[in-house]
């Protein structure tokens, strides 16, 4: 059975003042799920976007502006917004210091069926 240490988590590039870690990765045994921890600086975060596929974002600390279709919620740690496929969705780190997110989806490379609709995909899918 695979444990991982998110400590020892494999970082990737994203964006500037949000680090990335792999939870899942290539040989893990997963087929079809894929979930990264992230810290997210505060100003930073996704421009709006939608996915073909779900997309759960679970806030461990610190607080993020969402936006969510018309809609935009400050959501705090202890929550998870809950986004199905082709909502068009953002967000921002807010208050006093980074957050600290798990995103996860129910698909392998969910960027390769993302869509920008405000800036442009993170660095390691430019």
């Amino acid at each position: 059975m695979p444990i991982v240490d998110h400590n020892n988590a494999p970082e990737v590039p994203w964006r500037p003042n949000y680090r990335k870690w792999l939870i899942t990765q290539e040989g893990d045994g997963t087929t079809s799920t894929e979930a990264a921890i992230s810290e997210v600086g505060v100003g930073t975060g996704a421009p709006l976007h939608t996915h073909e596929d779900d997309e759960l974002i679970v806030v461990l600390s610190g607080t993020l502006s969402v936006r969510y279709g018309d809609e935009t919620h400050e959501v705090g740690a202890d929550h998870t917004v809950v986004v199905p496929p082709n909502v068009p969705h953002g967000f921002t780190a807010i208050g006093d210091g980074p957050a600290r997110i798990i995103g996860m989806f129910p698909a392998k490379d969910p960027f390769l069926r993302t869509q920008f609709l405000e800036g442009g995909p993170p660095e390691v899918h430019s």
